[in-house]
């Protein structure tokens, strides 16, 4: 249905209405908070609750919060048992919030079909989210970039009717139905009625073209009033292709609703280049990021947690995503997102931080199957390096509410050791001061690859703070840490908490640095060093601690004038990422020791912890009064109480087994493509004589459609059969086509192979470049009588519309064919993808013969086929396939993060299609690269039984093809993890 301009009024004003009576509208947002403790974690409660916002921060329940968000697709995770894994181990790393795209072409295989079951399971998604206590922004389109195919839109959309991205009536047509299917779903997950928690909705996706347009801003007008009418009443936003001011409040109709939209933009700036101020000390107005909104927080939708590589890995030099994420480190993490914070940035969603993969042909030409992207949590759901700086920040977002409200404070010098100050010490410098609390922060930022030692005016005394080159650190003064209050110190708060009769606080930074912590007290307290190294002394009214930072040290404070002891943490980072905060109704709990803690809970006297271990490690744990028990993953501890106040256990937690990896043996061999043969029959394929098309690729004069789209077929590869007559002596045939990157061409003529012709790799010019046209040209020889001319087109994907010109609609596949020295007539028949899986969904497979006889999927009895070993050095053009069998046994108490590696002479020309258990894991381009290692997750790999993997090899004739070598490969694992289910049924999908 298409909303009329007086349909959306009445809707907007009546959604407005229900708004101010449910109690969460524009005056409510309005309204000023005071800082306070942040809202408990949320989760479904069946109560209602307000979400809204003012110019400092998100306001949930009247409490202010910082959403400090990760970026996560669900569609790039096969596999619903290991969404909670990725989720739980971002909770438990500081994220508070996750930030979720919806996926238009994964859930719609044709117009009015929409499946949200299995591996599409959106409900199951958010409850689990839900579950794990994290607040959801969603973001459902209806276009949404990615680097997916389309940008999202489902492929059936390129051969429609309409201008996408616009309030083109055809377009908007599709765009309801698909908001109707996805909002029947995210209205019950809304933060506000309890059901669920998501407080946050996207309007569009970087729309920035049609910005002036009436089309533009009737389309930006429609969204809003759909999404209300869907009972939708969270706050609104667009996040900005950069800092435009575009799309802030007041530019389009809300249908008179206020205060219930917000400004948001996305940043990727060079990690080569200083941090960007976008904020409070920033250029100011629309082209000054949140100031284009300064009546609403600042929202960052989009800030680079690394970036994607493209095909050939021109991006990164040929190293792939371990040069992304060696270029934005954790050290580019604390020089980036503290100056974000610094600036006034409330709302701050890294993009990626778990990257995951773009399988089958989900990805966009401009990347190849992985989409890793250098992000904290690795396409095999690892934890990175780069999770430190954010489990630290993310414990102080929670622990500090102070951090949801601050000013800009006067500047202060910053000097050096060597006497330069400010710039000429290589630091910048950004003072902050909460209005109400008057606790101060300093975020001092070294933008020099040497290392400072900082002369930091703080509490009115010059603290020495090493600063590492190319690194930064935030300091707090004035700061409640419980029942005490921090002067200063030289390291990075982390977290505060209070667990039984005493406080904790930890302080991190750099392993090896000096530091200085002085911490008020009326009197003399007394100190225990406790552990590790620490001097101590108590001078004009504050307690001060030199500590050199390794491992953990731990100083007991009592006294001086204070009933509640101190338990001061001093953590280098690698210990800091084994302290695990976690709130239960009972109380916040510490634990310190295992790489991963993913719950806590209180029973009686019992504290129930469940998580993970790599190798050996301690546990120790802090909690409310009365606890005398521990229990680790569902097995009782002996546990005795520490001169620390917790709970130790007496055995060390053991470290993960070892996992053992069948090799691969037994292959069997299938010769392919009979497509190719001049008596294949083809009266079942589709006759290609359509006449006109919706694409954005002209028909060619007297020639017939033969774009893809136009006849149903979407994804994968795509036959063309040409019969004609012999009129002359032609010389040679030239075929047009058009692909994404990495497409390519094959030609047979009666049978005999004419050739093939590929697109080139990308380089530093085209590496954006998503649609590429060229056209091959073959010398042909042939008698009188009919031919067949077969050709095959690997189209790789459809071209994203980021500039809203439908460049989605570009054709895919053949465009024209012509003859030299003669005009025969040909009659084409064109043949691609079998109908949907049910199960694996519209992208998983294309239009080999392979495919649609199903020989990618385990059930199929391959007894019949040639038995074979690897390496392979056959020669010829054409499809070959290859199958064999595999049985995992692994511990069930062990995450295993399994991949399949294939490597080979990089001079083959040749390229795989991955199936495991018929999912199409990914393709291999080996002469192209630069990936190797294929994930194969968890539920579709079964890692306690079997397992069929299928490779559809495609090679183009001038070369050896092989497999080359091809093997299982451990990329890392755990003792802990989830319970994981096959994915190998609709039904099985969904239970744990």
């Amino acid at each position: 249905m298409v909303l009329s301009r007086r349909t959306f009024s009445a809707l907007a004003g009546t959604t407005a209405l229900g708004l101010t009576l449910s109690g969460s509208d524009g005056a409510f947002a309005r309204a000023a908070a005071p800082t306070g403790p942040a809202p408990n974690p949320p989760g479904v409660d069946g109560t209602r609750h307000t979400v809204g916002f003012d110019k400092y921060s998100m306001l949930v329940d009247g409490r202010r919060v910082v959403l400090w968000s990760g970026e996560v697709h669900p569609f790039r995770l096969p596999s619903p048992s290991l969404w909670r894994d990725v989720l739980e181990k971002l909770r438990a790393h500081g994220y508070n919030t996750i930030s979720v795209y919806v996926s238009w072409n994964y859930h719609s295989s044709a117009p009015g079909q929409y499946d949200f079951t299995g591996v599409r399971d959106l409900d199951l998604f958010l409850r689990t989210a839900a579950e794990t206590g994290l607040y959801v922004i969603l973001r459902p389109g209806p276009y949404i970039n990615a680097e997916v195919d389309a940008g999202g839109f489902p492929g059936w959309l390129t051969a429609t009717r309409g201008t996408a991205r616009t309030s083109d009536p055809t377009y908007l047509s599709h765009v309801d139905e698909w908001l109707t299917a996805v909002n029947r779903i995210a209205a019950r997950h809304l933060y506000t009625h309890g059901g669920g928690t998501i407080v946050l909705y996207q309007l569009e996706n970087e729309y920035a073209n049609n910005v002036t347009s009436p089309r533009g801003r009737d389309y930006m007008a429609h969204l809003y009033a759909k999404v209300r009418a869907d009972g939708i009443d969270v706050p609104l936003f667009h996040n900005d292709k950069g800092r435009n001011g575009y799309w802030a409040p007041g530019t389009f109709d809300t249908g008179g609703e206020s205060g219930r939209y917000l400004y948001g933009f996305d940043g990727y700036p060079s990690p080569v280049a200083p941090p960007p101020d976008w904020g409070y000390f920033g250029v100011g107005g629309t082209k000054g990021g949140s100031t284009a909104s300064p009546e609403t927080p600042g929202l960052l939708a989009e800030f680079g947690g690394g970036w994607f590589d493209p095909w050939g890995g021109v991006e990164f030099d040929g190293k792939g995503y371990a040069e992304s994420a060696r270029t934005r480190d954790a050290a580019y993490e604390r020089r980036f997102y503290l100056t974000n914070l610094a600036n006034g940035i409330k709302v701050h969603n890294v993009y990626m931080t778990f990257g995951g993969t773009s399988w089958g042909w989900l990805p966009a030409p401009v990347v190849y199957t992985s989409y890793d992207y250098g992000a904290a949590l690795d396409e095999a759901r690892r934890p990175t390096p780069k999770l430190v700086p954010m489990h630290q920040l993310g414990q102080l977002l929670h622990s500090v509410p102070d951090l949801a409200k601050l000013d800009r404070a006067a500047d202060v010098q910053v000097g050096a050791r060597d006497g330069a100050t400010g710039a000429d010490a290589g630091i910048t410098a950004y003072h902050l001061v909460n209005p109400d609390t008057k606790a101060h922060f300093h975020i001092l930022r070294n933008d020099r690859a040497d290392d400072v030692l900082a002369a930091v005016p703080l509490a009115g005394v010059n603290v020495p703070v090493p600063v590492p080159g190319l690194d930064a650190r935030l300091l707090a003064t004035g700061l409640p840490l419980g029942r005490r209050t921090l002067r200063y110190s030289s390291a990075q708060p982390m977290l505060w908490l209070t667990a039984g009769r005493q406080d904790i606080a930890v302080f991190t930074g750099r392993k090896g640095e000096a530091t200085r912590t002085a911490v008020e007290c009326a009197s003399e307290p007394t100190v225990t060093v406790l552990e590790g190294k620490a001097d101590h002394a108590y001078a004009s009214g504050a307690l001060r601690v030199d500590a050199e930072l390794g491992g953990l040290t731990r100083v007991l404070v009592e006294g001086g004038g204070t009933d509640a002891p101190l338990l001061l943490l001093l953590a280098d980072d690698e210990t800091s990422v084994r302290l695990w905060r976690y709130d239960t109704p009972s109380g916040p709990v510490l634990v310190y020791g295992p790489a991963l803690l993913r719950t806590a809970a209180l029973r009686d006297t019992t504290v129930h912890l469940t998580g993970d271990t790599v190798e050996e490690a301690d546990l120790e744990v802090w909690g409310p009064r009365g606890m005398t028990e521990v229990v680790w993953n569902q097995g009782p501890l002996k546990a005795r109480a520490t001169t620390s106040g917790g709970l130790r256990a007496e055995q060390r937690l053991p470290g993960v087994a070892a996992v053992h990896l069948p090799a691969l043996g037994n292959w069997r061999f299938h010769a392919e493509n009979p497509e190719s043969a001049a008596e294949f029959d083809d009266s079942a394929w589709k006759a290609a004589d359509r006449t006109s098309s919706y694409s954005t690729t002209p028909v060619p004069v007297g020639q017939p459609v033969l774009f893809a789209d136009d006849y149903g077929f979407h994804y994968g590869d795509v036959w063309y059969r040409g019969r004609f007559t012999d009129v002359g002596a032609a010389e040679s045939v030239s075929l047009s086509y058009v692909t994404g990157t990495q497409g390519l061409l094959m030609a047979w003529l009666d049978g005999k192979p004419l050739g093939t012709h590929r697109m080139p790799v990308p380089d530093k010019s085209t590496v954006r470049k998503g649609t590429w046209s060229a056209t091959a040209t073959f010398p042909v020889r042939y008698a009188n009588g009919p031919h067949v001319l077969s050709v095959l087109v690997r189209r790789m994907q459809h071209d994203m519309d980021g500039a809203a010109k439908d460049t989605h609609k570009a054709a895919r596949g053949l465009t024209a064919v012509t003859f030299a020295g003669a005009s025969p007539a040909v009659t084409w028949r064109i043949q691609g993808a079998a109908a949907p899986d049910p199960v694996r969904g519209p992208l998983n497979h294309g239009g080999l013969y392979g495919e649609r006889q199903g020989w990618h999927l385990p059930e199929f009895a391959d007894s019949g086929w040639k038995v074979v070993d690897f390496p392979r050095a056959a020669r010829g053009q054409g499809v070959a396939w290859y199958r064999t069998g595999f049985r995992l046994a692994i511990d069930p108490g062990v995450d295993a993060s399994i991949g399949l590696t294939l490597t080979d002479d990089p001079g083959r020309a040749y390229r795989v299609q991955i199936f495991l258990n018929g999912w199409n894991m990914g393709q291999y381009i080996n002469d192209v690269g630069p990936q190797h290692t294929f994930v194969l997750p968890g539920g579709v790999l079964r890692t306690r039984g079997a397992n069929t993997l299928a490779l559809a090899v495609l090679s183009d004739g001038t070369t050896p093809a092989g497999p080359g070598e091809v093997k299982l490969t451990l990329m890392g694992s755990a003792a802990g993890g989830v319970p994981v289910t096959p994915v190998d049924s609709p039904g099985r999908a969904h239970a744990r």
